[in-house]
Parts: structure tokens; sequence; C-alpha cells
């Protein structure tokens, strides 16, 4: 297990190891360089049953987020979703690019708005995954100072599946 600060990304690679999943933890300190372009790397490859291996990038949010109680934050950067789609390219065949967001549920009275909580660690989170290019396809600009996009709600619900979906 590689040594992680983000506790997002330790429960992903908890639930992937408590799942007996494959998978390879890619050291995110360093950027691949391809054609003289600094290109960031992906958080995890994931060797699945299903029809794709996945690249994947995990974005960790909390549920529900900020004062307002928005429940579905799933904002990532322009360089998460051009990245992961280069690298898609770059693997070929076989592998397709995912992104995880891994909500951290911090009341338990929401759980049940979830399709399937995991209990990692002494805290609750529930995983879904957005392919990057159907992302890509229909994300909309969030903030053109800090290069983020999102997804408005009722898109994302169309677009994600529950962790197991990918797995």
């Amino acid at each position: 297990m590689a040594l992680r600060n983000n506790h997002y990304d330790v429960a992903f690679e908890e639930l992937l190891r408590q799942q007996q999943i494959p998978y390879v933890s890619v050291d995110e300190s360093k950027r691949a360089l391809m054609n003289n372009a600094s290109l960031k790397s992906m958080d995890f490859i994931v060797y699945s049953d299903q029809t794709h291996n996945l690249l994947v990038d995990v974005k960790g949010r909390q549920f529900p987020s900020g004062t307002g109680g928005h429940r579905w934050e799933n904002w990532a950067t322009e360089d998460d979703i051009s990245c992961l789609l280069q690298w898609q390219q770059v693997f070929g065949d076989g592998f397709r690019s995912l992104l995880v967001f891994a909500y951290y549920v911090t009341e338990p009275r929401r759980e049940a708005e979830h399709d399937h909580c995991h209990t990692i660690r002494d805290k609750t989170y529930a995983f879904y995954g957005v392919w990057a290019d159907q992302y890509g396809s229909a994300m909309r600009q969030r903030s053109p100072r800090w290069e983020t996009v999102w997804l408005p709600a009722a898109e994302y619900r169309l677009l994600r599946s529950p962790i197991s979906h990918f797995l």
C-alpha cells in the first residue's frame, strides 16, 4: 500500500484490498513527461473482471457538502479530465479512464441516500464512478480561474453508477 495522505484515496485503496481486486497504486508525486508535456498521473490502475481495466482518478468529497447541504459535489479540474483521456489513449484497448467520486458520509442519517456504503477506518464512504470520456462530453465550466468543471445534478445522476458496476 502506498503512503497516502488523502483519506479518500486510502479508503478507495482499502475497498480494493477488502474485495481482493488487483490494482497498482500510482505514485502521484511524479508527473509523467509525454511529448514534452507534463501529464498528471492517475491514482490507481485497477484490473477488473468487467469489460475494461480501469485508470482511476479518485475525487474525494463530503456528503452532504458545504453549508448549503448540496449533496452531490462532482467537480474536477480540466487537467484531470484531459490527462485521464490521454492516459486512456496511451494504455489503449482494454483500458478505460474512470473518475471515482468517494463521498465521506458525514451524517449517518444520509447513508440511506446511497446504493451502498462502506465503513473504512471508522468512516463511512459511498463510491460512484463516471467514465471520464462521458464526463468530458457533458461537463460544464465551474470556475475559469481555477480551471474546474462539473456536471449538473441531473446529468451526474444519469452518468454515475455505484462502484460495484465497474469492479
